[in-house]
């Protein structure tokens, strides 16, 4: 990834709450003037002495017509940095935004591959596809621990229906798949390598998923993940 320069829009929190057990949703003011493009990302930075200059990338999930900015952050206690201190983070606090920046763009149908908060660059691009109809021929796959890990599941199953598949690695769970996303699971869930692949999550999940779907034919070209 590009080093990106220090973040320097001051926005306020307009609200802060949980939607999992570990991920945190903001609405933040929007700057004017300031736009994107769905799947990217900037970086955010608190706004308060001592946290200014650590910042982090973290992806937008708001339409990009929306008044409002919005990020949904997994929160990583036990590390007592960043993210610790965004979970602390409430109505009226100050973050500091970056210019926006990524890789993880539209290009075409296909299927998009998930790893637990990897789902959010591709919130932002369903949401907009959802928005001029445009859905059809896309599927979401996710790969999350528990059930409880999984992220706006009900909004996703409304919008994606039967396209929406959920993948848990670590508990069984009626109506849902235990199993990790290997080459047996793509070939029984992508019958046509011949379209577009999205790949967000760990660097060990993206790099697994595109060593498989390479194996399988896909083409570099068609394999979109972040840099």
């Amino acid at each position: 990834m590009v080093t990106q320069p220090p973040p320097t829009h001051v926005v306020k929190i307009l609200e802060s709450t949980f939607i999992t057990h570990n991920v945190k949703r903001y609405k933040l003011e929007k700057p004017k003037g300031y736009s994107y493009t769905p799947g990217e990302a900037t970086m955010v930075a608190l706004n308060k002495p001592g946290w200014t200059d650590r910042y982090g990338p973290f992806t937008f999930t708001s339409l990009t017509s929306s008044r409002t900015l919005e990020f949904m952050i997994k929160i990583y206690d036990e590390r007592a940095g960043l993210t610790h201190q965004l979970g602390l983070a409430r109505k009226g606090d100050e973050l500091l935004l970056g210019e926006p920046f990524g890789a993880i763009t539209y290009q075409g149908p296909g299927y998009f591959f998930a790893g637990g908060s990897g789902v959010t660059p591709f919130i932002a691009i369903l949401r907009d596809l959802h928005k001029k109809k445009l859905l059809d021929g896309n599927t979401l796959i996710c790969s999350n621990q528990t059930a409880s890990d999984i992220i706006l599941y009900d909004e996703l199953t409304k919008m994606l229906r039967k396209n929406f598949l959920n993948i848990l690695t670590r508990q069984h769970v009626i109506g849902f798949q235990e199993r990790r996303i290997d080459r047996n699971t793509v070939v029984t869930l992508v019958q046509d390598f011949d379209q577009h692949f999205y790949i967000c999550g760990p660097q060990s999940f993206v790099k697994n998923i595109s060593d498989i779907l390479s194996s399988l034919g896909a083409t570099a070209g068609s394999i979109v993940i972040e840099h």
